[in-house]
């Protein structure tokens, strides 16, 4: 199925990219700096104006690299990304409006949650892949310990204060399939053409994910 090829992709590469892009024309040269670095999916995020541009360019140009939308907060938001080409929707909250709507048009969603309630929301929609968020803040790897007991069937993604020096404690973690970062894909970088830079990030990333496996 559509959904499973999308989480088989997300386990495999281990690490999602959270990408805030500004410019529209970064966002080819920017796939193809995280293809190089064994990166093969990436959510771009609706935090600016170009998100929509930037989702189309990608999904049209790069077809090897699965693209998403993240930070989806409202139906209109869902709609613009799937017209656009996402793949997938990503939100930082349980938004069963959201949800509905993602559901009705066959696109893959992982609302964030970080709390028992918002997790039984979610399963009552027949989710059982959901952002963590925020990760650090919330809880961390103690509080994804915690839900595994009540919530077997639940596989998180954590994002929000993930990096290089704890994601491989959280790809341990039996009911994590992948982790979402922005430290790959700071804006800084993009802004100054450091492509070469996030390769080199995320060649490191994929590494650590890949010995966690």
């Amino acid at each position: 199925m559509y959904k499973e090829r999308i989480i088989k992709n997300f386990k495999k590469t281990g690490v999602i990219p959270v990408i805030k892009l500004t410019n529209k024309n970064h966002a080819v040269p920017l796939a193809n700096a995280l293809l190089k670095g064994g990166i093969f999916c990436a959510e771009i995020t609706f935090r600016s104006s170009v998100a929509e541009k930037a989702i189309r360019e990608m999904s049209e140009k790069v077809p090897a690299i699965l693209v998403g939308a993240g930070t989806v907060v409202t139906i209109e938001q869902a709609e613009k990304a799937i017209n656009a080409g996402a793949k997938f929707l990503v939100s930082p909250g349980f938004n069963p409006k959201i949800v509905d709507f993602a559901i009705s048009k066959n696109i893959p969603m992982f609302p964030g949650v970080n709390d028992p309630s918002a997790i039984e929301a979610a399963l009552e929609k027949g989710l059982t892949t959901l952002k963590f968020f925020p990760a650090e803040a919330s809880g961390g790897c103690e509080m994804l310990k915690a839900f595994s007991g009540p919530f077997p069937q639940i596989q998180f993604i954590p994002t929000g204060g993930i990096n290089v020096s704890n994601l491989v404690n959280y790809l341990s973690l039996s009911n994590v399939l992948a982790v979402g970062g922005s430290w790959l894909v700071k804006p800084e970088m993009i802004e100054e053409n450091q492509f070469d830079k996030i390769t080199k990030l995320a060649f490191e990333a994929n590494q650590l994910a890949s010995n966690t496996g």
